[in-house]
């Protein structure tokens, strides 16, 4: 039923307005409060809490499918299911969440998460945001960098270094309100694919949060981090998963309407081929991400499981998209066909949560500790 229901959604309000949300950079503001009505935003989330209290598996599906239609939506429901309101529920106490999770599952309010910086690249245990603590509050400054749903959220989890000599032990977690005094945003960055999602710096100067907005306790940033970042590489292995069943799509489509040499192009063996190592890749990498949501669902743990599927299906975006390309020839390199944009979109998808080098450092420290 979730899946009929997002794919009759799909096909009438995501694949028709894709194109005019990717060429002018528009935030899909009324798709998202509709995704919010059907309990979408808020998958995993109790429904005591306000959220539809679905599996991991569901929310898997879910992010594929609203991602074929377009890849921006698909990283919002993304980011505000796994990314925020996933560490709130898991280490937030019960007055937080009443809080920072119910008013944040219709759509209407966003969270977004704020880990990256300007210098640290893939190294996140490297903090220089610093959160100092006074008597009756935490004062945060530093810049976080590339945050989704930047201009549009009214809250942010932000990691902070609370204790430099304890290094990544001593990075903590902060609920923070948008707007709050001292915090302020950078330019929202003109991207390559995922347009209609905004990218920003947030920017925190003096920036006062009271104590009760600590999340966990103080030094468990990075275990909040990491965690998190184990389910976020299901969501972005299924906005993969969806941009290369778009590619899919898109190519066998457009095979089979194309003609050359006096039949459609389906019918060449080259283009067959091409169809054939889509396919296969693409439910390669569906199968992986589907086994690690439901270890997820399980309470297994699904580290190495959840780097190999965001992994495969990310490297099966690019290739999907690519061969689609070529497939279509001189009309995938122009706007008239969905190609293009697939093309831009998927490239991402090997760049956060993790880029593919760190999935496979992730994998093989896994791997390496299962045979010690």
């Amino acid at each position: 039923m979730l899946k009929e229901t997002l794919v009759a959604f799909t096909n009438e309000q995501l694949i028709p307005n894709a194109h005019t949300f990717d060429k002018f950079g528009l935030f899909p503001r009324d798709q998202v409060e509709q995704l919010g009505k059907m309990g979408i935003m808020a998958l995993n989330t109790p429904s005591v809490l306000g959220g539809a209290e679905f599996d991991y598996l569901a929310y898997a599906i879910a992010v594929e499918e609203i991602s074929r239609g377009c890849a921006s939506t698909g990283v919002i429901v993304s980011v505000n299911n796994s990314l925020y309101l996933g560490p709130i529920l898991k280490y937030a106490s019960d007055t937080q969440k009443e809080v920072w999770v119910t008013p944040f599952c219709d759509g209407t309010r966003l969270g977004c998460f704020a880990l990256s910086e300007p210098g640290n690249g893939s190294d996140a245990g490297a903090a220089s945001c610093t959160a100092k603590e006074e008597s009756d509050c935490f004062v945060l400054n530093g810049t976080k960098a590339w945050i989704t749903n930047g201009y549009e959220a009214e809250a942010a989890i932000v990691f902070a270094t609370t204790d430099k000599q304890a290094k990544h032990k001593g990075i903590s977690a902060f609920l923070v309100p948008k707007p709050t005094e001292g915090l302020s945003l950078g330019k929202k960055e003109d991207k390559l694919g995922i347009r209609a999602s905004s990218t920003c710096n947030l920017i925190l100067e003096n920036c006062r949060i009271p104590k009760e907005n600590l999340l966990g306790k103080l030094g468990e940033g990075f275990k909040i981090a990491m965690a998190t970042l184990d389910s976020g590489r299901i969501g972005i292995a299924s906005q993969a998963l969806g941009i290369a069943q778009a590619s899919v799509d898109c190519a066998v489509e457009y095979a089979k309407q194309r003609k050359s040499f006096g039949a459609p192009i389906s019918s060449l063996q080259t283009i067959q081929i091409k169809l054939a190592d889509m396919e296969t890749r693409l439910h390669s990498a569906r199968l992986l991400t589907w086994h690690a949501a439901q270890l997820q669902s399980a309470g297994v743990k699904f580290t190495k499981e959840a780097a190999m599927a965001k992994l495969a299906a990310s490297e099966a975006a690019t290739f999907c998209a690519h061969q689609a390309i070529q497939v279509l020839g001189g009309m995938g390199f122009v706007t008239d066909m969905p190609a293009e944009r697939h093309y831009r979109d998927a490239r991402i998808t090997e760049i956060y949560e993790g880029t593919s080098e760190i999935q496979r450092l992730v994998i093989a420290g896994n791997l390496l500790k299962e045979y010690s």
